[in-house]
């Protein structure tokens, strides 16, 4: 069975970071490109970025680009997600994601129907 814990949510003030980290289990997690997702109250969940299974990839939206880093150890099966200058619409519930095709090394990583596994979700609040 496998399972995604995120941890590392809370308040900050706009302009600070955050380090959101999702732990894996349940299957080889190095075979396996990881996402981040976000959703803000009343919208749909949206693409954060994604990191490709090696490591070796990474991919952002626009909204995000510049701004936030996400890395991999798959020594300790965790993907991280940092989060500098962030901003009040950054305010959501954030989820990490296992991608659904082992050795996956297309470009599509924002779709959400090709992820098979979901954590719990971790929220992030950025004041003003």
């Amino acid at each position: 069975q496998v399972q995604l814990v995120e941890s590392g949510g809370g308040l900050v003030q706009a302009g600070g970071s955050l380090r959101l980290s999702c732990a894996a289990s349940g299957r080889t997690f190095s075979m396996y490109a990881m996402g981040w997702f976000r959703q803000a109250p009343g919208k749909e969940r949206e693409f954060v970025g994604a990191i490709s299974w090696g490591g070796g990839r990474t991919f952002y939206t626009k909204s995000v680009k510049g701004r936030f880093t996400i890395s991999r150890d798959n020594a300790k099966n965790t993907v991280d997600l940092q989060m500098n200058s962030l901003k009040p619409d950054d305010t959501a519930v954030y989820y990490c994601a296992s991608h659904g095709r082992a050795w996956y090394s297309g470009n599509d990583y924002a779709t959400k129907a090709a992820y098979d596994y979901w954590g719990q979700g971790t929220q992030v609040t950025v004041s003003s």
